[in-house]
């Protein structure tokens, strides 16, 4: 297998990712059809089979309603016929229409995530986010839809570790699926909501963790710096927060010094520290062109050295 289409094991489940997760939150938003087609044709053409969406996005946009990236990635695998190279992640709980684990929510809304993306089955189904739903009620529901074959394996976003515990001894008492993976807020510059006891969990069941937010919402790009100009983007706002954190301008040092040793923009530095993270099997980054693709994928692939880890390591702490 070529370096480009290398895979990586998902926790205890058969998938096999490439391992960078494409995120699907600005098809149908920022990126039209056209420029999504051209996004994703980039990414599977680098060897990358491993898609991330969710039946919410993008409801917040004007004239969305939630589905639309669903949309967008069903119509592509149709029009290029490659189904079965791609691993489709998507999510439920959070969309404006279908919100929480219940039961019947969940059961209702993984049809319409079915049919938006015009496939018998969804290769990774993730809880979006934890609510009051008892573990029994919402474990037992994703259970059916693996045992209907409408699911691959399970995973959960937005979960504490304590109800992480609670599930997976639901499941593993019943002899139920069991999620396979987590994908929590995590990155250089936000550390503290998976490291501690969500991350021991992780590590004390075999699981994998995907990563959102993986560059801080382009923060860790370089492009927002102390005093440079605005950026005018839909992400502005959300990475000039990270420059009144200490910590901002601390790890842009530091991004910028790894970055240049290798040669490599500071995204492909911060996805490759993520990347080596234990338990860590694939961030997720999002690209709205195909000029923004090439230095997230060489995150994959990029390999830093202990030095240079524990700068960024001192750096983001």
């Amino acid at each position: 297998m070529t370096e480009k289409h290398r895979r990586v094991s998902l926790g205890t489940s058969d998938l096999s990712v490439f391992p960078l997760s494409l995120g699907g939150n600005v098809f149908g938003w920022t990126a039209d059809e056209q420029q999504s087609f051209a996004v994703l044709d980039a990414y599977a053409a680098a060897g990358g089979n491993f898609i991330d969406t969710a039946d919410v996005y993008s409801s917040w946009a004007p004239g969305n309603s939630g589905g639309e990236s669903e949309t967008v990635i069903g119509n592509w695998l149709r029009s290029r016929g490659n189904r079965d190279d791609i691993v489709i992640a998507t999510k439920v709980g959070m969309h404006p229409e279908a919100s929480g684990l219940g039961a019947a929510n969940i059961k209702s809304a993984a049809e319409a995530s079915l049919r938006r993306l015009g496939v018998d089955r969804i290769d990774l189904y993730y809880t979006h986010r934890d609510d009051e739903t008892p573990v029994e009620e919402f474990v037992t529901a994703l259970d059916s839809l693996v045992r209907e074959g409408k699911v691959r394996a399970v995973a959960a976003s937005n979960i504490s570790a304590e109800r992480l515990v609670e599930a997976l001894a639901f499941a593993e008492r019943e002899g139920l699926a069991k999620y396979v993976a987590v994908q929590p807020h995590y990155n250089l510059v936000s550390r503290d909501t998976f490291e501690g006891p969500l991350a021991d969990v992780v590590a004390e069941h075999g699981l994998a963790t995907v990563p959102y937010y993986a560059l801080a919402s382009g923060f860790l790009t370089g492009k927002y710096r102390p005093g440079g100009p605005e950026v005018a983007s839909a992400r502005a706002e959300g990475a000039a927060r990270y420059l009144a954190d200490p910590r901002g301008p601390r790890v842009l040092e530091a991004l910028d010094e790894v970055s240049a040793e290798h040669g490599v923009e500071p995204a492909t530095v911060a996805l490759a520290w993520l990347t080596a993270r234990p338990t860590v099997a694939a961030p997720i980054a999002s690209a709205r062109t195909v000029e923004q693709l090439p230095p997230l994928l060489a995150g994959a692939t990029l390999e830093l050295t202990a030095e240079q880890t524990a700068l960024l390591d001192e750096a983001s702490a």
